[in-house]
């Protein structure tokens, strides 16, 4: 009985209002309704303000929806060890990634392993990647920046060295790298601040002593890659991340250390979950297969 109040709260809080939770669930809104005015009845709290047709959490309401997610989580978990009995033949596989290229070359080993589970990708910097692991959003993170966490486990997957990047108008358009205090008072267009890819050239600015001009903050990478190729100012981007553009030009900083990394990450607590585990066990193989490829290399 229970169950069911607590995962009508949880649509609810999910989706913003008790309509979309009855879409969501499909039943009908007065269930939901009642479902959750019982739960506030019976513990004497209010998990809701009511607005009109939204809704917003209150502090209690907050409390009990970190312990939902979790309930639902442990839910999703419990099938997976069902399914993994009989050789992960079905799943709902959630990641979140700071970007395209490293999350599908595993994706792409895993469905190749098992192609009956689904997968969904969501992208975002890596703050916002932890955030949804914590909060049970997603089961695995590809992403450049982990903090020393005992709540996570991280596989290291990969560096990349950070260039920047310009319009072919500009007077560097005909070179092929550039000293790190060229960039003092240029105009960057940097990402937002939970880039990772921005976080490590700042560190490399603030190392050399150099003070960048005026920064314009877009966060979107395309909409950056847009900006720098209409002469508005210099781009920033890890170097396996570039697509080559006849708009834009990208020049190495020959004297300074400035790098990204890719990590696998979950919540540690989570690793042994026989989906992210399968997964894992993917990226392990691949780490396995491009180290013997570096053996072979002349």
């Amino acid at each position: 009985m229970h169950y069911t109040k607590l995962r009508s709260f949880h649509a609810v809080a999910m989706a913003g209002g008790f309509t979309a939770a009855a879409r969501q669930l499909k039943v009908g809104q007065p269930t939901i309704t009642t479902q959750v005015r019982a739960l506030e009845r019976q513990y004497r709290v209010e998990l809701f303000h009511r607005r009109g047709r939204r809704v917003e959490l209150t502090d209690a309401g907050r409390g009990l929806l970190a312990l939902t997610q979790r309930m639902l989580s442990l839910e999703a978990e419990a099938i997976d060890f069902l399914n993994a009995t009989a050789g992960l033949r079905s799943g709902h596989l959630k990641i979140a990634a700071v970007g395209p290229y490293h999350v599908t070359e595993m994706l792409a080993a895993f469905g190749a392993r098992y192609p009956e589970i689904d997968f969904s990708v969501s992208v975002g910097n890596s703050r916002d990647a932890l955030k949804s692991l914590l909060e049970f959003r997603s089961d695995v993170g590809v992403l450049a920046h982990v903090e020393d966490d005992p709540r996570f486990h991280a596989v290291p997957y990969s560096r990349h060295p950070v260039a920047v990047f310009v319009d072919t108008g500009h007077p560097w358009a005909r070179r092929r790298s550039i000293r790190i205090r060229e960039l003092g008072g240029q105009r960057m267009i940097l990402r937002e601040l939970g880039s990772t890819t921005r976080r490590a050239f700042e560190e490399a600015l603030d190392r050399a002593g150099v003070r960048i001009g005026r920064a314009i903050e877009i966060g979107s990478r395309e909409a950056v890659w847009l900006a720098v190729a209409r002469g508005m100012g210099i781009g920033v981007v890890s170097e396996f991340e570039f697509t080559p553009h006849p708009r834009l030009h990208l020049l190495r900083v020959s004297d300074a250390e400035i790098y990204t990394y890719a990590h696998v990450v979950c919540l540690a607590e989570r690793r042994a979950a026989p989906l992210i585990a399968a997964f894992l066990d993917v990226v392990a193989g691949l780490l396995a297969h491009r180290g013997k490829a570096r053996g072979r290399a002349p």
